[in-house]
């Protein structure tokens, strides 16, 4: 009887050691809701526009939250690149994966430049969560658009959300890392140049809400990622 007993309980101890009979790792999940409804009414305004001046497929899609959307000088930022803002603000990187076929998918482009993470954290999502969603996002892409490139901005520290800062670099850090194991995807660090030397935001590249930027933070970002537009 205790030969059994010992067989079994050896059984368990290796059944729950590390790398023994592991359990796979789930594949990131498309979220199954957008997390606002709002959002409707920025994707009915992106489809008028596109009625209005179908934009060209294969181009540069920037898709995101409220960074991408007042990012006003991006086609002057990048002149000759045809770049397509789908930025709407106040969204989660979940909100870009559920809308992916309206504002990505249906431009069919070359590359796709990525913002958010910054209203994930500060709506209770966790680091793990951020970098969790964000791979969803590259999932839910490449299934209609396996060979394109995808970009993600890193989160960028915004003095109004300061408290913030050890979770923006835990996700930023996440993100960076699981970039590297990825075909095609890059990770774009604006999150250091946009620091001082006392290592906090720099206020002069924000407006006075301090969480959007001047055209002196676009400035960086438009730094950042001219050589990503010129692979």
């Amino acid at each position: 009887m205790i030969r059994p007993l010992l067989r079994n309980a050896l059984l368990g101890l290796a059944l729950a050691s590390p790398g023994v009979h592991a359990r796979a790792p789930q594949p990131p999940s498309i979220p199954e809701q957008v997390s606002n409804p709002a959002w409707e009414q920025d994707m009915q305004r992106f489809a008028a526009l596109d009625a209005q001046q179908p934009p060209p497929k294969h181009g540069v899609v920037f898709v995101g939250s409220s960074s991408i959307r007042m990012w006003d000088s991006l086609a002057a930022d990048f002149p000759g690149q045809p770049v397509i803002n789908r930025g709407f603000g106040g969204s989660e990187v979940r909100d870009s994966t559920w809308y992916a076929d309206r504002v990505v998918t249906a431009y069919a482009p070359r590359l796709v430049v990525f913002y958010a993470g910054d209203n994930d954290l500060a709506n209770g999502r966790s680091p793990q969560q951020v970098r969790d969603d964000f791979l969803a996002f590259v999932s839910r892409v490449r299934r209609d658009l396996p060979k394109a490139r995808i970009a993600f901005i890193s989160i960028k520290p915004s003095p109004s959300r300061a408290q913030l800062l050890p979770k923006i670099a835990e996700a930023n850090a996440l993100v960076r890392e699981a970039a590297k194991r990825l075909h095609a995807v890059d990770y774009l660090d604006v999150y250091t140049p946009m620091l001082g030397a006392d290592g906090q935001p720099r206020r002069e590249l924000f407006r006075e809400d301090m969480l959007h930027m001047t055209p002196a933070g676009y400035a960086i970002w438009r730094q950042v990622v001219a050589p990503e537009l010129s692979r």
